[in-house]
C-alpha cells in the first residue's frame, strides 16, 4: 500500500549552503529533487527513507555551460538539477556531447524528461541508468560538494557497488563535467519500448584513437568495458573484441529479461557500435 505521506518530513533550503548545513547538522536527511523515482516508491509502499531535504528550487544547481568563456576545448560543466529536457534542447550538449542527448531522449516520456535531473540519475545508482554508460564512456567527473569543501571524483570511480557510491551523507553531487571528447559518439539502448521502459541494456561507445565503450544492466554498475576497448583500439576484430566483453559483464536474469539474453544483445551492440561509427 502507498506510504502515508503523513509519516514524511521535508526540508526546504533557500540556498545550497542552506542545504550543505542542513546535511552536515544530519546526514541521515534524503536529498531529492524531480522525485522520479521517489514517488513511484511513495505509491508502492516501497520507500525507505523518511526524511528529506528539496533542492528543486536551488537555481545555483542548474545551469550548462562551458568552462574558460566557452573555448571550444573545455569542459563542459552541466549542473546536477539540469533536467533532460534542458540537455535535449542544449545547443552545447547538442555539438559537444550528442550521445548524451540521445540517452536523454530516452528516458521515459515528456513529464520525466522535464522533472528527472542527471544528478538524480547519478545519486540513484542503478545500473539501469540511462545516462550513466554515456558519462562512463566520455570520461565524465562528478563534483561533490559539503560544508567543508568541494571535490571532484572521476565517475568511473564514483561506484562502489550496488546503488552505492562514494558520495558521503554530507555530501551532494553538485555538477558534472565532461571533457572534450575526440572520436565518434554512439548510443543504444535496448528494451521493452524506446522509451518509458527500463534498459535491458544500453551501450555508449566513442571510437578515436581510443577507442571507450561502456554498458549499463549488464552487473551492479554501469561497466566500462576496456579490455573489448582495447581490442578494438588496437585493431583487433569485433569476434576478439566479443569475447573480451564476455569476460567483462556479468548479466543476472530477473523480471526483465535473462543474463543469456543480455549477454548476447551485449555483444550484438558491441557489433553493431564498430559497424556504425565507421
Amino acid at each position: 500500500m502507498p506510504t502515508p505521506v503523513s509519516a514524511l518530513s521535508l526540508q526546504r533550503p533557500r540556498t545550497l549552503t542552506a542545504a550543505l548545513a542542513m546535511l552536515a547538522d544530519d546526514p541521515t536527511l534524503t536529498p531529492i529533487a524531480g522525485c522520479t523515482d521517489v514517488f513511484v516508491n511513495l505509491h508502492f509502499g516501497t520507500l525507505e527513507n523518511r526524511r528529506f531535504v528539496d533542492l528543486w528550487g536551488l537555481d545555483e544547481l542548474r545551469g550548462i555551460r562551458a568552462g574558460a568563456s566557452g573555448a571550444s576545448r573545455a569542459s563542459i560543466r552541466i549542473g546536477a538539477l539540469a533536467t533532460y529536457t534542458d540537455i535535449i534542447r542544449s545547443p552545447l550538449v547538442q555539438r559537444r556531447v550528442p550521445m548524451l542527448v540521445a540517452a536523454a531522449r530516452e528516458v521515459g516520456g515528456a513529464q520525466i524528461q522535464n522533472r528527472g535531473t542527471l544528478g538524480g540519475n547519478i545519486a540513484n545508482a542503478s545500473p539501469a541508468g540511462d545516462t550513466l554508460p554515456v558519462l562512463a564512456a566520455a570520461g565524465a567527473r562528478v563534483v561533490l560538494r559539503s560544508a567543508k569543501g568541494e571535490r571532484t571524483v572521476p565517475f568511473n570511480g564514483f561506484y562502489t557497488g550496488y546503488r552505492t557510491s562514494v558520495r558521503q551523507p554530507a555530501e551532494l553531487i553538485t555538477a558534472v563535467e565532461i571533457p572534450p571528447i575526440e572520436g565518434r559518439q554512439w548510443w543504444r539502448k535496448v528494451g521493452t519500448r524506446r522509451a518509458q521502459a527500463i534498459s535491458k541494456v544500453m551501450m555508449a561507445g566513442v571510437r578515436g584513437r581510443t577507442v571507450r565503450v561502456a554498458i549499463g544492466s549488464v552487473a551492479p554498475t554501469v561497466v566500462q568495458a576496456t579490455a573489448a576497448a582495447e581490442v578494438l583500439t588496437k585493431g583487433g576484430s569485433i569476434a576478439d573484441a566479443q569475447t573480451a566483453l564476455r569476460s567483462e559483464i556479468t548479466p543476472i536474469d530477473d523480471i526483465r529479461s535473462t543474463g543469456e539474453y543480455r549477454l548476447r544483445v551485449a555483444e550484438n551492440l558491441l557489433a553493431a557500435f564498430w559497424r556504425e561509427t565507421k
